[in-house]
């Protein structure tokens, strides 16, 4: 089984909206970031995202570039400070890849859980519209198989 961990694209300030869209450069580099995943023909089974503006459009756009709109799924328990628990077991039992489109801390949490068993650490540098795929390899252990950020598809 695949993880795919995204970070939102960037978003604009609440001043300058208060539901957070994501910024023109934002989509821009989620868009990059896409073009890659279909280039390396990730398949999820199922893109979850927060029930936040920016991680609904960063998932809209990663699901069009794979071709795949009807994987989208708004989730609950995925905003920045939600308890990793009921996700994790969910991943657990799961033998199909899975993309989670969310937020700091969060991502970091789920990720270092994963990989380390625990909560602390911030063991991965998520960037905005970024992506790290971990790996489950047998015996529930879990790798990191790599990782992108946009700044490096400029």
């Amino acid at each position: 089984m695949k993880l795919y961990l995204i970070q939102h694209g960037e978003a604009a300030s609440e001043q300058v909206d208060p539901r957070r869209p994501l910024t023109a450069q934002g989509r821009e580099d989620v868009r990059r970031v896409a073009a890659l995943l279909k280039a390396a023909r990730v398949k999820p089974a199922l893109i979850y995202h927060s029930e936040k503006l920016r991680a609904k459009q960063t998932a809209e756009i990663i699901a069009s570039a794979l071709a795949a709109p009807e994987l989208i799924r708004e989730r609950k328990g995925l905003l920045p400070q939600d308890a990793l628990n009921d996700l994790a077991q969910e991943i657990s039992r799961s033998a199909n890849d899975l993309m989670i489109v969310g937020h700091l801390p969060f991502l970091s949490k789920l990720a270092t859980f994963l990989l380390l068993g625990k909560e602390e650490g911030n063991l991965v540098a998520f960037q905005q519209g970024g992506v790290v795929c971990l790996k489950r390899a047998e015996e529930q252990r879990w790798q990191v198989a790599w990782m992108v950020v946009p700044e490096i598809l400029k």
